[in-house]
């Protein structure tokens, strides 16, 4: 096994009862070109075999950790996983999803290209049973503002962004010195809510639209259920949302002020000055 030091990105797979997807997301993992990550899997208190499954893996991952965990939700699994990255960057990937091989190479190389951007995303395909593969917009790159990049979190279904964790990589440094966390109390959307805060608190977003990840559609899953604590959690969601991006823009705006004050203070006593001597 590689010694951490040496690793730049840490792979934060939560699961929960996926034993019938898990093999084919680690199975894809072995197969990235650049190996240098530790795969960190949070099994959320599975009832079925998904721990099982995952530690039967160790041995196949340079860099592997497994962490069992009482059920608590998605949130809280991820919170864990902030905690005990100890890499420089880190992204999160679902149990019942899958990769292409230039996944975690991409990620890495892009932000050794892209030094003081502190967020870089990658485009996806969208996959469901009996279907091909969809990417899910034309090929395009570049580098974003902060406000480009919320505009694109924030976008149509076709937007190359979205609020997904999955296609983001993030700078660990960054998420410690902010106090970043997931919200448990929201049951959807909390990864929207997380990227929203991340990108209002730092500066530049490289974005590519490539495929890289495979975002596998099940009916079963908690996006496509419906249910009035899945309304009032999106409903919630929204709301820290845009408290957020207010709150930003408040700050901001407030801390122009002392310089413009500042300004207009020295102005006026130059003028009086100037008055005085003529």
């Amino acid at each position: 096994m590689r010694a951490n030091a040496d690793l730049k990105l840490t792979v934060i797979m939560t699961v929960y009862n996926q034993e019938k997807y898990l093999a084919r997301a680690l199975d894809y993992l072995l197969e990235q070109k650049n190996q240098q990550f530790k795969l960190l899997v949070i099994d959320d208190g599975s009832t079925d075999s998904t721990a099982e499954i995952a530690a039967s893996y160790q041995d196949r991952f340079q860099a592997f950790d497994l962490v069992s965990k009482a059920n608590e939700g998605v949130a809280a699994a991820r919170n864990l996983g902030l905690d005990m990255v100890d890499t420089p960057y880190f992204i999160f990937h679902d149990g019942d999803d899958w990769v292409e091989p230039d996944y975690t190479d991409y990620f890495i190389k892009a932000f050794d290209r892209h030094p003081d951007d502190d967020m870089v995303t990658c485009g996806y395909y969208v996959d469901q049973a009996g279907k091909p593969s969809v990417p899910i917009t034309k090929p395009v790159e570049g580098e974003l503002t902060r406000l480009e990049a919320v505009l694109k979190v924030l976008g149509s279904a076709h937007s190359p962004v979205k609020g997904y964790t999955w296609n983001k990589c993030y700078k660990t440094q960054l998420v410690r010195c902010l106090h970043l966390r997931f919200n448990e109390d929201l049951d959807l959307m909390e990864d929207q809510v997380f990227n929203i805060d991340y990108l209002m608190q730092t500066e530049g977003c490289y974005y590519s639209s490539v495929p890289l990840y495979h975002y596998w559609q099940r009916t079963d899953s908690a996006v496509h259920t419906v249910s009035w604590d899945h309304f009032w959690s999106i409903v919630g969601a929204n709301i820290s949302i845009y408290k957020s991006i207010f709150s930003h823009l408040r700050q901001k705006a407030l801390s122009k002020r002392p310089q413009t004050q500042e300004y207009q203070g020295s102005y006026v006593r130059e003028r009086i000055k100037d008055d005085h001597q003529s």
